[in-house]
């Protein structure tokens, strides 16, 4: 069998949307677990749309995602040029064969192709066996001289020696055209797949670039992992046969060929997606995770060069198991490194409802000032001699207000090994000021 060859050839018009992703991945999963090539061609024919700028954000958002081209844009190829922009020549000397063979003729202005009228046999797949007839003539070269997309799509496919179409469900109705063409032309037709339709998370129809969720950098801004918006994009229309979820690259990799890919459309689901993200962000080496967060904290203005880097190692192995996703973690953990932090007013609320909460607190420091070994083992007994002295049998009734005093949230990381990364100074002065306060 001959190298696997497939290609994703996306317009570039400043945005790259999901659907766009989800087909440029099958395609690279596709070339990589065959040991192919994944071939980037560029329809940039839109002089408006297509300029260098919307093409860095796609160039930018394919590699973000991890997925690099073998041919195309920034690569060395000797099927090139990998811009349809650039490709008129080619354009032009296809179109020749086929006046040449009778098979193009000229109507008020444009040039039409003479389908033959016999039945299009695709062996889909995904689709399975699709059987179509083209009726009429169509138009490959427009009035105003440029070639139309079923022309340059399949000379493309042609000269370049792609051996598989992996595309969306969409295009299923032109493949008729574009097989029409391929005999037209005697060359070999590729094997086509055409993967299911993205629906948007609400309502009826596709999922276009103003639905929420719909566009790549959206997951950029949100901090989102690459790994993860992968993960879940390989979802949108395949499984595998364990119908696991949380997967990487590698076990993707291993499991996934056309079979697994579903012939009903695939609805976003943006819970779905930030599970998966959390799931990734929780499963990352502790060091990996640190040096992620770093640069978020930062910018949030609560670490600098001068933070301690053992009590930030600290703060982020208490987090990584419960924040999810880096777009929260500035507000999740910015009471560890920010001492004049606000007390959610909710929180005050509903603990004020049972007392007032600066009584427990202060209990609370009377217990634990006067330990000399700050351990989670000493704080712990501290808290159950206060039960003991008052009473109880847990110390369960002191918690909330404990944690609302050193945090001003009514959650996160579990309570004792909390206190023991911000460390005894700190807690005793955040009681104090929670006292004070109130």
């Amino acid at each position: 069998m001959s190298e696997v060859r497939v290609r994703f050839a996306p317009s570039p018009t400043g945005f790259f949307h999901i659907g766009s992703a989800r087909t440029a991945l099958f395609n690279w999963l596709y070339a990589r677990k065959t040991g192919g090539k994944f071939v980037l061609r560029i329809e940039d024919t839109d002089k408006e749309r297509n300029t260098p700028e919307a093409l860095q954000v796609l160039l930018d958002g394919m590699k973000w995602l991890g997925m690099d081209w073998d041919e195309g844009p920034e690569k060395d190829g000797e099927y090139g040029p990998y811009f349809q922009s650039q490709r008129g020549e080619i354009y032009d000397k296809h179109l020749q064969i086929l006046r040449d063979k009778g098979l193009a003729y000229d109507k008020e202005g444009a040039v039409f192709f003479k389908v033959s009228d016999k039945p299009q046999i695709i062996e889909d797949k995904v689709r399975g066996r699709v059987e179509r007839t083209e009726e009429k003539d169509f138009v490959i070269y427009r009035s105003d001289g440029s070639p139309v997309f079923h022309f340059v799509n399949v000379v493309d496919d042609m000269t370049m020696g792609i051996t598989h179409v992996i595309r969306g469900e969409d295009h299923l109705s032109n493949t008729s055209k574009h097989t029409e063409l391929f005999k037209a032309f005697g060359a070999t037709e590729p094997v086509f797949a055409h993967i299911p339709l993205i629906l948007k998370q609400s309502g009826p129809g596709k999922m276009s670039k103003r639905d929420k969720g719909a566009l790549i950098e959206e997951y950029q801004d949100k901090q989102f992992l690459p790994s993860a918006v992968r993960n879940y994009l390989c979802l949108l229309g395949w499984s595998p046969k364990d119908d696991r979820e949380v997967m990487t690259i590698d076990e993707i990799l291993e499991e996934y060929d056309f079979k697994g890919i579903q012939k009903g459309s695939a609805k976003f689901d943006e819970k779905k997606m930030a599970f998966i993200n959390t799931e990734h962000l929780r499963q990352l080496p502790l060091e990996t995770f640190s040096w992620m967060a770093s640069p978020v904290l930062n910018e949030a203005g609560l670490i600098d060069e001068d933070t301690d880097e053992d009590y930030f190692q600290k703060v982020m192995m208490l987090a990584q198991p419960k924040v999810n996703s880096l777009d929260t973690l500035a507000e999740y953990v910015g009471y560890f490194f920010d001492d004049d932090f606000a007390y959610d007013e909710k929180v005050t609320a509903k603990l004020s409802k049972k007392g007032n909460p600066a009584e427990k607190v202060a209990e609370a420091k009377e217990a634990l000032e006067g330990l000399e070994n700050w351990t989670e083992k000493s704080v712990e007994g501290a808290f159950m001699k206060l039960a003991e002295d008052q009473g109880q049998e847990k110390p369960f009734p002191w918690f909330p207000s404990v944690r609302w005093a050193v945090s001003g949230a009514g959650g996160g990381p579990d309570l004792l090994p909390l206190l023991v990364v911000l460390g005894k100074d700190k807690v005793v002065a955040r009681f104090e000021r929670a006292i004070a306060q109130n």
